[in-house]
C-alpha cells in the first residue's frame, strides 16, 4: 500500500463518553421506574420501547434489552438475535419460571429479572451483569474521527476514502468511487495516537443516495486489535 498518505487527522471527539443502552420492552410502572434507577447507577441509559420494539431492533443499536417472558416474547428476540447490530445483545427476561426461560433457550437469555420486581434483587442482578453490557458497548460504540484512509479492493483498484466513524469492528467511510456491498479490501490509515496500521476488512452497507459506506474487520485479522486498544484507550481516558 501507498505509505504516503497524510497521517494527520482531525478529532472530532466529545469530552461525553457515550453510554450503553438497555432496551426496556412494553415494560410498565413501576417496573419500568425501578429497572431504569438501577440500569442509570451504572451507566446505563434505558430506553422505552413499545409496539414498535421488534422493527427497531432490526435497524437500531442497543446494548442490552429486557422483555417480559410472554407470547410476544418470541418474536422479540428473533428481532434482536438475526439483527446485524444487535446480535451479540445482552438479554434480559422478566418474569416466568426455569421452564419459560427454557423454552427460549435458543436465544440465549443471559439472566432473568424475578417477579414481583424488587429493588435489592434487580440491583444485585444488574451489578452482576453489567459488565456484560458495557462490554457490548465498547465492541460497538463509535467514535467520530476524520482521516484519509487508502483502500486496496479485493480486484486490486485503489480508493481514497475518508472516515467518518470508528469503532472496534469497523469503520464508516465516504468515498465519491463506486464501492459494492460484499467486496472484501485492505484499509491503511493512522490517528494521531495509532500509527499506520493496515487491516482486512469487507464492505458491509452502502448508503445509495450518498457517498457513504461501511466496513467491517476481518475477525481473522489479528492486526485489528490495535484499534480496539486505541477505542478502549479514548474510552478510559
Amino acid at each position: 500500500m501507498d505509505k504516503a498518505f497524510a497521517t494527520a487527522v482531525m478529532p472530532t471527539l466529545s469530552n461525553k463518553k457515550a453510554l450503553a443502552r438497555v432496551a426496556l420492552i412494553d415494560l410498565k410502572e413501576p417496573a419500568r421506574n425501578t429497572l431504569s434507577e438501577c440500569f442509570r447507577q451504572f451507566g446505563i441509559e434505558s430506553v422505552l420501547l413499545t409496539g414498535n420494539a421488534v422493527e427497531r431492533l432490526k435497524k437500531e443499536k442497543f446494548e442490552a434489552c429486557v422483555i417480559k417472558l410472554g407470547p410476544e416474547a418470541q418474536a422479540v428476540m428473533d428481532s434482536a438475535r438475526t439483527s446485524a447490530s444487535n446480535s451479540r445483545i445482552v438479554l434480559y427476561a422478566v418474569g416466568g419460571s426455569a421452564q419459560d426461560a427454557m423454552r427460549y433457550s435458543k436465544y440465549g437469555i443471559n439472566a432473568i429479572f424475578h417477579e414481583p420486581l424488587e429493588r435489592p434483587a434487580v440491583l444485585k442482578l444488574v451489578r452482576a451483569t453489567q459488565m456484560l453490557v458495557l462490554h457490548e458497548m465498547r465492541r460497538y460504540v463509535r467514535i467520530p474521527v476524520i482521516t484519509e484512509v487508502a483502500v486496496v479492493m479485493g480486484d486490486g483498484r485503489r480508493v481514497t476514502a475518508t472516515s467518518i466513524e470508528v469503532s472496534s469492528g469497523g469503520m464508516s467511510l465516504r468515498s465519491a468511487e463506486d464501492i459494492s456491498i460484499g467486496q472484501s479490501a485492505e484499509i491503511s490509515f493512522a490517528l494521531l495516537t495509532l500509527p499506520r496500521i493496515w487491516v482486512r476488512c469487507g464492505v458491509t452497507w452502502r448508503n445509495p443516495t450518498g457517498k457513504a459506506f461501511g466496513i467491517r474487520f476481518d475477525q481473522q485479522d489479528e492486526r485489528r486489535f490495535r484499534i480496539k486498544e486505541w477505542v478502549d484507550a479514548y474510552l478510559e481516558g
